[in-house]
């Protein structure tokens, strides 16, 4: 994400830090909500979770005349495929997620999106042939050590914290090579969506295993409101994006997970092996080799202005 020049650095970075944090704290206890929702499949969910959107974003779309970006990009054979890959992998993130939230496995997603940063330096490498420094290899090894190392603790790989972070970093890659605003991505994704997701609700309706009319209205409500946390936190980073510098997001991403592992630890009281323990240990020293590089990599760009 770009971020141009502030005109008042002072006062804009105060309201882009307001809003990137509310953004941060919603996806951190969005486990909260999904809870709520443990009796529902996770597939349902996020199935609502496509239909309903839309009726949040397009508001948004319309407010910022984002038709033109939208018809530009659907008309781009190479954007098109590139939405169809994103599509595929923001509805996987999901689904996993959802799933893991209600299956107990809160502390999973906490190391999945502790990761995903370095995952994203190792995609970089991979893909976009970006050379990396050498406090980036030393925490991609951290996080490589921490894998394996819960990987010989389980008796097999965390499938869940990878499935979560490979999926958001090829997300994520593939949002930075085609350039398109995140609310008109989302939307469209949704869109590329809506028509199977319809025809699985209503099929789930014929055969009267459907939720969705018929379990309560709080949960009817509950349902129809996932909208809100897929658009709302995505509204609010995207202001407080732009009012931020870059070094100033990637510290902020690191709430979203210690929200996840502090509900998963004194909240929802999963348990703890020594073997996290160590892979987390890993991977805070990792973060703070990769924190680190960013910081002074910003320095170095800038010329020491922040």
């Amino acid at each position: 994400m770009v971020v141009g020049n502030l005109r008042n650095p002072s006062q804009e970075s105060s309201s882009g830090l307001a809003f990137a944090v509310s953004a941060f704290i919603i996806w951190g206890i969005s486990p909260v909500y999904w809870k709520l929702l443990h009796a529902v499949p996770a597939l349902e969910i996020v199935t609502h979770r496509v239909v309903w959107s839309p009726l949040v974003l397009l508001p948004v779309l319309i407010h910022q005349n984002g038709w033109s970006e939208c018809a530009a990009t659907l008309k781009s054979p190479r954007a098109l495929l590139a939405l169809l890959f994103t599509t595929f992998l923001i509805s996987a993130n999901w689904l996993v997620f959802i799933w893991a939230i209600n299956h107990e496995q809160v502390l999973q997603t906490s190391i999945g999106y502790y990761i995903t940063p370095l995952i994203n330096v190792f995609l970089g490498m991979v893909f976009l042939r970006e050379r990396l420094r050498p406090l980036q290899i030393v925490a991609l090894l951290l996080a490589v050590a921490a894998v394996l190392y819960l990987t010989l603790d389980y008796g097999h790989a965390p499938w869940i914290a990878l499935s979560l972070a490979l999926s958001f970093g090829l997300y994520g890659m593939i949002h930075k090579v085609v350039s398109i605003t995140s609310i008109t991505g989302l939307i469209l994704e949704m869109l590329l969506l809506i028509v199977p997701a319809l025809i699985y609700l209503f099929y789930l309706h014929g055969q009267g295993t459907g939720t969705f009319p018929g379990a309560g209205l709080r949960i009817d409500l509950l349902l129809a409101a996932t909208s809100l946390f897929t658009a709302l936190p995505l509204l609010l980073f995207t202001i407080g994006a732009k009012r931020l510098h870059l070094s100033t997001i990637g510290f902020l991403q690191y709430l979203n997970p210690s929200c996840y592992f502090l509900l998963a630890v004194f909240v929802y009281h999963e348990p703890v092996s020594m073997a996290q323990v160590r892979s987390f240990l890993l991977i805070a020293i990792a973060l703070c080799c990769y924190s680190t590089d960013s910081v002074l990599y910003y320095r170095w760009v800038h010329r020491g202005k922040f």
